[in-house]
């Protein structure tokens, strides 16, 4: 069969993320500063409590979360939402390492797909890593200490935890929003958090469907999230990773409908402001020489798949070495 024709009816996956111009450069800056101290925090924290087993998770993880952000899924309203990811990866390795995990995928994300600004990127780090992975590993915890570790309580806590980090990450943007002039808050605030609370039950359901897989295969890794524990195989790694490759391959079903803070920039008049990339690698998750739009898009994110785990690789195996070098 010849699947060329019906692929040239698909779209590519949609860009996600906050773009230069939406915020001013004062706030922008702060956002920066905020991100690389807590991201150097972060190195700090993981290095005294990642174990050497569970690094190649930081891999893992990361493939996993890039190719599933690609996967626009549609809620009502012609908008789209994605999943974020923090809240996952913050429940199966803890908070300081997720923070690791979403900054690799960010970071690559605006580097080499110019999905979100460069100026900005402190602010899309912290919203959508930082944040979310806070949120939810909070509210995790909570749950699983009223509940008990049974896999109710771990799955209840892993759904309330996504669905409201998602609604942090969003409320954050309508301040920062506000702070730059783009908006007023009063009405960047409930836009935000009305559209984001919809999108909120898609990144609890994909959150909940992880964990569920996790349990069944490697409970040992959530029953010590609290402190990143859990092992690696070797196997278990390849396997996560070609679920992850899998997952990109389905990025063709992306929906075509704006994310939500598209959708509030368009309804609100401040679409116009989003500058052009000052360079371009593989824009808007293409390949320039493969002239189908949709055959594009999935080689692009297959490629930023493997990409994103072999940087998240390098970071561990940083830490790694750090680790050893302080305790000779």
């Amino acid at each position: 069969m010849n699947w060329y024709p019906f692929l040239t009816g698909l779209s590519a996956p949609q860009q996600l993320h906050i773009p230069d111009g939406f915020l001013s450069a004062p706030v922008a800056i702060i956002g920066w500063v905020l991100a690389v101290l807590t991201i150097a925090y972060a190195l700090r924290q993981t290095r005294e409590q990642l174990g050497e087993r569970q690094i190649p998770l930081l891999g893992v993880l990361a493939a996993f979360i890039f190719a599933a952000q690609a996967i626009n899924f549609p809620v009502a309203g012609g908008t789209s939402g994605h999943l974020l990811g923090g809240a996952l990866a913050a429940i199966v390795l803890g908070p300081w390492a997720a923070v690791l995990v979403m900054t690799a995928v960010i970071a690559l994300q605006g580097l080499l797909f110019q999905d979100g600004g460069l100026l900005v990127m402190g602010w899309n780090i912290i919203n959508m890593g930082i944040l979310t992975a806070f949120t939810g590993y909070l509210i995790y915890l909570a749950i699983k200490r009223i509940g008990g570790s049974e896999q109710r309580s771990i799955l209840i806590g892993g759904a309330i935890g996504a669905w409201l980090s998602v609604e942090v990450g969003a409320s954050a943007t309508a301040i920062q929003l506000a702070l730059s002039g783009t908006t007023p808050l009063n009405i960047g605030l409930p836009a935000m958090f009305g559209v984001h609370a919809l999108i909120g039950i898609g990144e609890a359901l994909i959150t909940v469907g992880a964990l569920a897989l996790i349990l069944r295969s490697r409970p040992d890794l959530l029953r010590q999230g609290e402190q990143a524990g859990g092992t690696a195989s070797a196997a278990w790694v390849a396997g996560g990773l070609l679920i992850s490759l899998i997952v990109a391959i389905f990025s063709f079903a992306a929906s075509g409908s704006p994310d939500g803070l598209e959708r509030v920039a368009e309804d609100h008049g401040f679409i116009g402001s989003a500058l052009d990339p000052v360079y371009h690698i593989l824009p808007d998750y293409t390949i320039p020489f493969i002239p189908n739009e949709t055959v594009s898009g999935i080689v692009a994110v297959v490629l930023g798949t493997l990409v994103v785990f072999g940087v998240a690789m390098m970071i561990g195996r940083m830490i790694k070495t750090e680790r050893a070098e302080s305790h000779s």
